[in-house]
């Protein structure tokens, strides 16, 4: 799949790489049984790219949707038309999510609590 990148895809994938906007994304992930497009592992965030045949997947994504979320993750989601016409406005919407997202703390050591 990597091999095989949309045009979409790749503009994408040229703003995310290398840490551009601060934190690591890798492509093509795997969470469970499904596949994330782009991936923050670090901020727990998926970003999917949907092209035109995206109507015909309606009900999968639906799923994976909430798979994904059960596991933490939080999901934007894009059209390819919107990485076309307005590459920009959809790194600053990433940005932004990334600036608010939290990943979720892990438990104290040794399972006391914190008060």
């Amino acid at each position: 799949m990597r091999n095989n990148a949309t045009k979409p895809e790749q503009m994408l994938w040229q703003q995310l790489r290398q840490k551009k906007l601060g934190h690591k994304f890798s492509r093509q992930m795997p969470i469970g049984p499904y596949f994330a497009d782009f991936l923050c592992r670090e901020r727990k965030l998926i970003i999917e790219l949907d092209g035109d045949s995206h109507d015909h997947t309606v009900s999968y994504d639906a799923r994976r949707d909430a798979y994904c979320a059960s596991q933490g993750y939080q999901i934007l989601r894009f059209s390819n038309r919107d990485v076309m016409e307005n590459l920009e406005g959809v790194v600053s919407h990433i940005k932004t999510t990334l600036a608010q997202a939290h990943p979720r703390p892990l438990p104290p050591a040794g399972g006391e609590q914190v008060e």
